[in-house]
C-alpha cells in the first residue's frame, strides 16, 4: 500500500505481504469518512475483496515466516504487540514454538534478516519483541495448556535439548504418553551446558522446562540410555517409538602438532566443565581459535574466570564469521580482541605446558560448499603468538559412543531417511544436530517439531 494524496490508501497487491505494518500507521485509518471505505487497505484485505481469495493463495508467505525454520508467524505476534495484546501475542507464539523465551535470548533471527522494513530503515526487533512477551508472561498468571486428545501409545525422547524438548511437547499435545532420558544430571541439553548463563539466564529455561513439564512430560536425568542396533531394547520398556536428540556434544581437533600439550583445551567441554559447575583452571593470557558462537561464548566465560587478556584468532574475515553479529559486538565491548584472516599451524610448549602458538596470515580465495570464501594461507607471513592457555572451538561432532548401533554418515552424524526421519532402527526417528550437525537452536527445535510429525504419521 502506498498513501495518496489525500491520505487515500491506494494499494499495489502485488507488492503486499500482509504483515499489518501500514495497517497500524496508516492515516486513513484514523479519518472517520474513510474507515468503512470498500477499497480501503483493511476493508480489501479483511473483506477478500482483492482477487476474491485467501492472502495465502493469493502471494507467498511473507519473508520473516518464510525465513523461520518453524514458520512462526512473526506478522500475527508484532501486530499483537503493537495493540498492547501481550499474552494474547505470547500464545500466538507458543501455538508454534515451545520455548519463546529460550528463542527471545539466543534465536540467530532470520526473520530479521528477511525483514522487508530493513530497505527502509532498520528491521523490526522480532527477536526482542518475542523475547519482551516471554518476560512479560513469567509475571503474570500462567495459561495451563492441555493435550487435544488421548493416545495409549508411549514415547521415548533421549535428549532434553532444543529438539528434544520440541519433540516432546508437540507429542504430549497430540496426546501421547512421553518420558525424556537425559544422560546429564540437569534437563535442558546444550542450552544448559553449551551456552552460558550471561546468554541465557538458568530462571529462563528453567521456566520453559517447567511449562513442558506440565503438560505431562516425565523427564529423567542422569539416565545414559544405549540402543544395541535394535528396537528391542526401548519397546521392552513399554515405547512403541523413540526420538534420538543426543547433540554434537564433542570438539573437533585442530590436527595440528602440539594440540596434545597441557594448557590447550576444547571449547565445547570448557563450556560444558563450566556450566555443570566443576573447577576449570585457565591463565592469564587466553589464546581462542574459531569464530563461530562456540568460540566467543568461550572467550567471554574466560573473562569472566578473571584472565587478563583474550584474544580469538579466526582464518576469514568478519564477514563470513557464523557468530551472531550481536555476539560479536558485545565481545568487542567486553575488551575481547578480534585477529581476522589468521589461523594456527603449530603449538608451542615448554616442556608439557603450552606457551603459545605459530600462526600463518590468510586471504581469502574462491567460495567453498558452504558459500563461503575459502582462507588460503599466505607464504611467509607466519608469526607468533604468546599464550598459556590455547581453547580450540573450531566446531562439533556427534560422541560416536553415543551412537552405537546406528548407521551413521561420514562425519559422524546419524543416518536418517530423509523423507521420514527414521533412523537404521526401525521406529526411532532422529533430529538436530545429531543428524545435521552443529547448527542453531531454532533449526534443532524445527526438527524436534518435524520428528514429532513423523513420529504421529507413524504410529498413526
Amino acid at each position: 500500500m502506498v498513501e495518496g494524496r489525500t491520505h487515500r490508501p491506494v494499494i499495489q497487491a502485488e507488492k503486499c505481504h500482509t504483515c499489518d505494518v501500514c495497517i497500524q500507521g496508516c492515516p486513513a485509518e484514523l479519518i472517520p469518512e474513510y474507515r468503512k471505505e470498500e477499497r480501503s487497505l483493511r476493508g480489501a484485505l479483511y473483506r477478500g475483496k482483492i482477487g476474491r481469495r485467501t492472502v495465502r493463495e493469493r502471494i507467498p508467505l511473507p519473508p520473516c515466516e518464510e525465513a523461520c525454520p518453524i514458520g512462526q508467524d512473526t506478522r500475527g505476534y508484532v501486530a499483537l504487540v503493537a495493540r498492547g495484546r501481550f499474552r494474547e501475542a505470547f500464545e500466538s507464539i507458543r501455538e508454534v514454538n515451545p520455548l519463546p523465551a529460550v528463542c527471545g535470548f539466543i534465536c540467530h533471527h532470520p526473520c530479521e534478516e528477511a525483514c522487508l522494513r530493513g530497505e527502509v530503515d532498520q528491521p523490526i526487533p522480532i527477536r526482542l519483541l518475542k523475547r519482551f512477551v516471554a518476560e512479560y508472561e513469567r509475571s503474570g498468571e500462567k495459561v495451563l495448556r492441555r493435550p487435544r486428545r488421548k493416545r495409549r501409545e508411549r514415547i521415548l525422547v533421549i535428549g532434553s535439548g532444543p529438539a528434544g524438548l520440541a519433540a516432546a511437547n508437540d507429542l504430549r499435545l497430540l496426546g501421547y504418553e512421553v518420558t525424556i532420558m537425559e544422560s546429564l544430571p540437569f534437563l535442558g541439553g546444550m542450552l544448559r551446558v553449551g551456552i552460558p548463563g550471561f546468554r541465557l539466564p538458568r530462571e529462563v529455561l528453567e521456566m520453559e522446562i517447567e511449562g513442558i513439564m506440565a503438560l505431562g512430560v516425565e523427564m529423567e536425568t542422569n539416565h545414559r540410555f544405549h540402543f544395541d542396533g535394535k528396537a528391542g531394547r526401548f519397546e521392552k520398556l513399554g515405547f512403541q517409538a523413540a526420538f534420538l536428540s543426543i547433540g554434537a556434544h564433542r570438539s573437533l581437533r585442530l590436527n595440528i602438532p602440539g594440540e596434545g600439550l597441557r594448557g590447550v583445551l576444547r571449547g565445547v567441554e570448557f563450556l560444558r566443565d563450566i556450566n555443570l559447575g566443576k573447577k576449570v583452571e585457565i591463565g592469564k593470557k587466553i589464546a581462542v581459535i574459531g569464530g563461530g558462537n562456540v568460540a566467543l561464548d568461550v572467550a567471554r566465560s574466560a573473562i569472566r574466570l578473571g584472565s587478563e587478556s583474550v584474544e580469538i584468532y579466526y582464518r576469514r574475515s568478519r564477514e563470513e564469521m557464523p557468530a551472531i553479529p550481536e555476539e560479536v559486538d558485545e565481545a568487542i565491548r567486553e575488551g575481547i580482541k578480534i585477529h581476522f584472516l589468521a589461523s594456527p599451524v603449530k603449538i608451542i610448549g615448554r616442556g608439557r605446558k603450552v606457551i603459545g602458538m605459530d600462526c600463518v596470515r590468510m586471504r581469502l580465495g574462491e567460495p567453498d560448499e558452504t558459500g563461503r570464501r575459502s582462507p588460503v594461507a599466505l607464504e611467509g607471513s607466519n608469526f607468533r603468538v604468546r599464550a598459556d592457555t590455547i581453547i580450540a572451538a573450531v566446531g562439533q561432532r556427534v560422541d560416536p559412543n553415543a551412537s552405537k548401533g546406528f548407521e551413521t554418515n561420514r562425519d559422524g552424524t546419524i543416518w536418517v531417511d530423509p523423507e521420514t526421519g527414521e533412523t537404521s532402527i526401525r521406529g526411532v526417528f532422529a533430529g538436530g544436530d545429531a543428524v545435521t550437525g552443529p547448527g542453531w537452536a531454532i533449526d534443532a527445535i524445527a526438527a524436534g517439531k518435524k520428528g514429532a510429525k513423523a513420529i504421529d504419521e507413524y504410529l498413526s
